[in-house]
């Protein structure tokens, strides 16, 4: 059931259904109750529901210690895996609010969970590893504006083996991500061939998802866009 109220969720956040997603996490939470592992999986999908929140970050900070080992040494990948997972959610919601420091800060942590767990894992449908935290620096370096930070970054990670094994998806939505860290820097060229890749290797995830039709629309809109994504975007009826 918990399962079920995340796969839910996750799809509802993609498709801006912001109320329904927060009823899916909020179902998941409470099917969890009393099974201290699950209640850290529901409240994964619960941050990415409340990540525009101001409560977001003490209440993934709150789950996340609570399913954190005693000694980091002596966690499990899976516990590692969620706890990983749910200071990278803190992170993001610290970066979305300004606050460089914290995101910095809890993105060390769970860097030194990561290098435990290692790439290439899925455990509770996490894909926490090394590369999905330096993924999530890329980001949180976005929502601070810093788009030199994140196309650096970027440029690094995905030459490494761990970029190949990520689901397909994590990939996707990255690279719409990053689209928007060029284009923060005037590069249009590079956002728009971003964005190109990710129709080629996940249709659904740029041609269905609101969040993704926005930046090609952002995109498409420049003076200087390649033509490219121009007929891709009129393609899609954005422009």
């Amino acid at each position: 059931m918990v399962e079920a109220y995340r796969v839910t969720a996750a799809l509802l956040v993609k498709l801006d259904e912001a109320s329904l997603a927060w009823l899916a996490a909020d179902r998941a939470m409470s099917a969890a109750i009393g099974d201290p592992v699950l209640l850290a999986c529901a409240a994964v999908q619960l941050g990415q529901v409340l990540r525009a929140s101001a409560r977001a970050k003490s209440v993934m900070l709150s789950a996340a210690y609570r399913i954190a080992p005693a000694d980091p040494n002596d966690g499990t990948p899976q516990e590692l895996s969620l706890c990983g997972s749910l200071l990278v959610q803190a992170a993001l919601t610290a970066a979305r609010a300004g606050n460089d420091r914290d995101a910095v800060g809890l993105l060390n942590e769970a860097t030194e969970m990561a290098v435990r767990v290692g790439d290439g894992h899925d455990h509770h449908h996490t894909a926490f590893g090394p590369v999905a935290v330096d993924l999530a620096r890329v980001a949180a370096a976005i929502e601070l504006g810093d788009g030199k930070r994140a196309v650096t970054q970027h440029e690094k990670v995905v030459e490494r083996e761990g970029w190949r094994w990520l689901p397909l998806e994590h990939r996707a939505a990255h690279l719409v991500d990053v689209a928007r860290a060029y284009l923060q820097l005037g590069d249009v060229i590079t956002a728009a061939r971003s964005l190109l890749l990710v129709d080629n290797i996940a249709p659904s995830e740029i041609r269905h998802r609101p969040a993704a039709r926005r930046v090609v629309t952002e995109v498409a809109q420049r003076a200087d866009a390649p033509t490219t994504i121009t007929d891709f975007a009129i393609g899609l009826g954005l422009v």
